[in-house]
C-alpha cells in the first residue's frame, strides 16, 4: 500500500497515490542537491534572484492549477488556495529582490583590526512540511534558502502529494536548476536516514509537537542546526475599549479561515467581562451564517476538513472537553454529506481541570473565557504550553502594544487576526517551536556567519 495518497476529504475518494523512493533515488537526490550547492558556492545571490523571480511568475502562471490541486487534496476553498499561490509568489519576488542585500558582508567594529562576517550557505536543508498550506509552507523555506545557495529536500504531508510534486515541476519549470528543490516521498525511517546523511547540513519542520520532538532529536543527535514551527493554542484577547466594527471582523475569520486549520488562528478568545455577551454573540453569527459545501464551489464557506481522520481527533476532543464540564453555547446543524466535515462550536466554561485547557483544538472550535480585567486576560493567555501567535483588540494601539510586550508568544497582531508577507518574521517559543522563517531573521536561520578579520601585520 503507497504511504502517501491523495483523498478528496468533500467525497472522502482517494485518486492518486505514491510510492516511498528506493535507496538509490534519495541517494541520487542528496547527490544532486548536494553537486548544486557546491556549485552554488561559486555563485552569487544576484545570479539567483532572477530566476526566483521567474519561479514567483510560475505560480501566478499556474494559479488555477495549483489552487485546485490543494482544494482537492486537503479540502481548502478554491478562493483561500488561490491566494495562497499569490502570497507564496509575493515571497519569492520579496526575497528576489531584498535577498541579495541581506547576504552582504557584515562589518564590525573592533580594536582588533579590519573585521566582517560572511553570510554563507552551509549545505543541504531537509524541510519536513504540512498540509494546511500545502505550497506556503514549502516557499517559506524554499525561497530564501535558494537566494542564500541551500537546496532543499522536500517531504511533505502524507495527503499532499500532489501539491507537492507539482510544486516541484513548476519551480523546474521556471528555469531553477536541477536539485533546488527535490520532491521525495519517504518513510519516517527513510527520512532519519536522510537527516543522519553527512551531506544534509539542516532540518525545517512545521508541524506538530510530537512530530517536531522527534525530528529535533534525530537532528541534535547528528548535530544538523534546526528550526521548528509547532502548535499553536493562540489567545485572542478583547479589551473594555474594543472597536466594535474592528472586533466583528476579527471575529469573523478567528476560526473560519481555512476551517480554522492554522497554528496561529485564534483559538482562545479572552474577553473582558464587559464584552463577553457580545463576543460570544458575534461568533454565534459569524458561525451560523456558514455555507457547507464543496470547496471548489466558490459560494462554500464552509469547507470539509482535511481528512476524516482529523474530523474524528477534533470530535474526541470536544467531547472529552464537554464531558470535563465545558459548555456548548452553540454548534452548527447538522450537514448531511459524505465529506469530513466539522460541525463548527462555541465552547465556553472551560478551567484549568479541563483538558481542553492546554490543548491545541486543529478545527473549527472556539473556546471563550470571561475574565475581570486586562491583568487576568494577560495571565490566562500566558498560561499555555504554547507560545506562537496572539491577537489584542483595543481601540487604542498604544495600549495594545504595551499589552502585546506582555504576552508570551512569537507574534501578536493588534485589531486583527493571523497574517503573514516575505518580510515579517514567523515563529514562536515554549512548545510552539524555535527558529523564524521569513524576513531576515528567516533568511538567516541555515547561514553560516563566517567571521573574517585582517590582523595588523606591525
Amino acid at each position: 500500500m503507497a504511504k502517501y495518497q491523495s483523498v478528496n476529504p468533500y467525497t472522502n475518494e482517494t485518486f492518486a497515490s505514491y510510492d516511498n523512493p528506493t535507496a538509490s533515488q534519495i541517494e541520487d537526490a542528496i547527490n544532486l542537491a548536494d553537486a548544486l550547492y557546491h556549485k552554488w558556492r561559486h555563485e552569487t545571490p544576484e545570479s539567483r534572484a532572477e530566476i526566483l523571480h521567474q519561479v514567483a511568475d510560475g505560480f501566478r502562471q499556474n494559479e488555477e492549477e495549483m489552487a485546485k490541486i490543494m482544494t482537492l487534496e486537503m479540502g481548502k476553498m478554491i478562493n483561500e488556495s488561490k491566494g495562497e499561490v499569490e502570497l507564496c509568489a509575493s515571497i519569492c519576488d520579496y526575497y528576489a529582490d531584498h535577498g541579495p542585500q541581506m547576504l552582504k558582508p557584515q562589518p564590525i567594529e573592533s580594536n582588533l583590526g579590519n573585521a566582517y562576517y560572511l553570510k554563507q550557505a552551509t549545505g543541504v536543508i531537509m524541510a519536513c512540511e504540512p498540509w494546511n498550506f500545502p505550497l506556503y509552507q514549502v516557499i517559506r523555506v524554499f525561497a530564501p534558502n535558494f537566494i542564500v545557495g541551500n537546496p532543499i529536500l522536500l517531504k511533505h504531508a502524507h495527503n499532499v502529494p500532489g501539491s507537492a510534486a507539482l510544486t516541484a515541476k513548476i519551480i523546474k519549470q521556471a528555469g531553477a536548476p536541477e536539485g533546488s528543490l527535490i520532491n521525495l516521498y519517504p518513510s519516517y525511517d527513510q527520512l532519519d536516514q536522510i537527516i543522519a546523511d553527512p551531506r544534509v547540513q539542516g532540518v525545517a519542520l512545521t508541524g506538530s509537537e510530537r512530530g517536531g520532538a522527534s525530528v529535533a532529536e534525530n537532528a541534535g543527535k547528528n548535530l544538523k542546526k534546526s528550526t521548528m514551527e509547532l502548535g499553536g493554542n493562540d489567545a485572542f484577547i478583547v479589551l473594555d475599549d474594543a472597536d466594535p466594527l474592528v472586533l466583528k471582523k476579527a471575529l469573523s475569520s478567528a476560526r473560519t479561515y481555512n476551517d480554522g486549520q492554522v497554528c496561529t488562528s485564534s483559538k482562545r478568545i479572552i474577553v473582558v467581562k464587559s464584552r463577553y455577551d457580545e463576543v460570544l454573540h458575534e461568533l454565534k453569527n459569524a458561525f451560523s451564517v456558514l455555507k457547507a459545501g464543496d470547496p471548489l464551489d466558490t459560494s462554500t464557506t464552509l469547507p470539509p476538513m482535511n481528512s476524516a481522520r482529523s474530523r474524528d481527533k477534533l470530535s474526541k476532543q470536544v467531547d472529552e472537553a464537554i464531558g470535563a464540564g465545558a459548555k456548548v453555547f452553540y454548534e452548527y446543524p447538522k450537514i448531511n454529506s459524505d465529506g469530513s466535515f466539522f460541525r463548527p462550536i462555541i465552547l465556553t466554561d472551560v478551567d484549568k481541570n479541563n483538558p481542553a485547557y492546554d490543548q491545541e483544538f486543529f478545527g473549527p472550535v472556539a473556546i471563550v473565557y470571561e475574565v475581570e480585567d486586562e491583568d487576568e486576560a494577560i495571565a490566562l493567555a500566558n498560561d499555555s504550553s504554547y507560545g506562537l501567535g496572539s491577537s489584542v483588540i483595543s481601540a487604542d494601539v498604544k495600549h495594545a502594544q504595551e499589552v502585546a510586550a506582555q504576552i508570551e508568544t512569537g507574534m501578536t497582531v493588534i485589531n486583527g487576526t493571523w497574517i503573514s508577507s516575505g518580510e515579517l518574521p514567523f515563529g514562536g517559543i515554549k512548545k510552539s517551536g524555535y527558529g523564524r522563517e521569513l524576513s531576515d531573521l528567516g533568511m538567516m536561520a541555515f547561514v553560516n556567519e563566517h567571521l573574517v578579520i585582517d590582523m595588523p601585520t606591525e
